[in-house]
């Protein structure tokens, strides 16, 4: 089955009360569009990858530089912004169905997700629900403060996104039914027994207003887990010296199996030990020949791709260079912004520190550089 997602990203954020909308809002240098963007890659029955934006954010969401996603306007509201999106692709001969999801859901598992589409083997429509588990009370006149108290809550529950269908027949019914449409997509259907509704999660709750979204962030904190690296090489005379990507001009160099780069050495390192996933020289052993002279730049690339795979955003690199020359001052500005490029995060999320070592030892006699990182992540799955 070939599925497109649609982000429905078309809002004006009223409630939220800020300059930036919800969906630019960050958590580790992510926005919720990229962090929606980046759980769905991971199933490869998702061929495609819609947003449809509000207009005035035109800039905001080209900025991000999605690959491979479709960008589309949207509409005055959200049934509007869905059909929108659902004339562009109904004329994609390879998509069958399509998964509608809200933005402001960016706290939905792949497991959920894997599941809806699952069950779109044989369903015409599937939805996520939860129970109403809160007492219920209905207001009947609010200016005598009349209620309604003891309401049963039993038949009660609440519908979430993504939700999946035939893009054929969801495309039929907003074009005949659009104005019966109430809050999301499965309200044009006029007889529900013809869909499949599945166990959705708490987690994946509506980021309205900003309470919610300090409610997201603390479920990033609480998956939070930090690394350590440390890397030290010599220097010698004919040799290249690297730092942070940077080639550094110097009498002297590092002698290494790489380029000997133990900025990115140490980074990598830290970064591996956070998500649990081994060290360096596991994953890029000095037996290899093809790792011979290859530069660190390379190998870092490599180790961001396989870690925003697993689910993992980095939230924070704090760096050590320990050297005797050259000067570390200098270069920060320079190193700091190559970091943030290779590390996919921004710079005011990289601190370094250039340290020397009193002229004491291999490293104060200008025999060695070291450096030591700490780096912080976060999984968003």
């Amino acid at each position: 089955m070939s599925f497109c997602l649609i982000i429905l990203a078309g809002g004006n954020s009223h409630r939220f009360s800020s300059n930036i909308g919800k969906p630019y809002q960050k958590i580790a240098s992510k926005s919720l569009i990229e962090i929606n963007v980046n759980k769905a890659r991971k199933l490869k029955q998702i061929k495609k990858i819609i947003i449809v934006y509000n207009i005035k954010d035109s800039k905001r969401v080209k900025s991000l530089k999605l690959k491979d996603v479709v960008l589309i306007k949207g509409g005055k509201t959200r049934q509007q912004s869905t059909f929108n999106a659902l004339k562009y692709l109904i004329n994609q001969k390879r998509i069958k169905k399509v998964l509608i999801h809200d933005v402001a859901r960016p706290n939905f598992s792949t497991k959920l997700l894997s599941l809806i589409i699952r069950n779109m083997r044989n369903a015409r429509a599937v939805v996520p629900k939860i129970k109403v588990q809160d007492a219920i009370k209905q207001i009947i006149d609010s200016s005598k403060e009349e209620y309604v108290i003891g309401k049963k809550r039993d038949n009660l529950f609440l519908t979430q996104t993504p939700q999946a269908f035939n893009l054929r027949e969801i495309y039929r019914l907003h074009g005949t039914n659009a104005g019966k449409y109430r809050d999301d997509d499965i309200s044009l259907y006029m007889d529900l027994n013809k869909v499949k509704f599945i166990q959705g999660e708490k987690n994946n709750f509506k980021i309205t207003d900003k309470s919610d979204f300090e409610n997201l962030k603390n479920i990033y904190r609480a998956k939070q887990t930090v690394g350590i690296g440390f890397d030290v090489h010599r220097l010698v005379a004919k040799k290249k010296l690297f730092l942070a990507g940077l080639k550094i001009k110097s009498k002297l160099g590092t002698l290494g199996h790489s380029d000997g780069d133990p900025v990115l050495h140490s980074i990598t390192d830290a970064i591996l030990g956070a998500c649990k996933m081994g060290d360096i020289g596991q994953m890029f052993s000095d037996k290899n020949k093809k790792f011979k002279n290859i530069r660190s730049t390379i190998l870092l690339k490599k180790v961001i791709e396989l870690i925003k795979m697993k689910g993992y955003l980095i939230n924070n690199i704090d760096i050590n260079i320990i050297t005797q020359t050259p000067k570390i001052k200098k270069f920060k500005n320079k190193m700091i912004y190559n970091i943030s490029k290779l590390c996919e995060i921004s710079e005011n999320q990289i601190n370094i520190k250039g340290k020397t070592a009193e002229k004491l030892g291999v490293i104060g006699k200008e025999k060695a550089i070291a450096c030591e990182a700490i780096c912080s992540v976060i999984k968003y799955d």
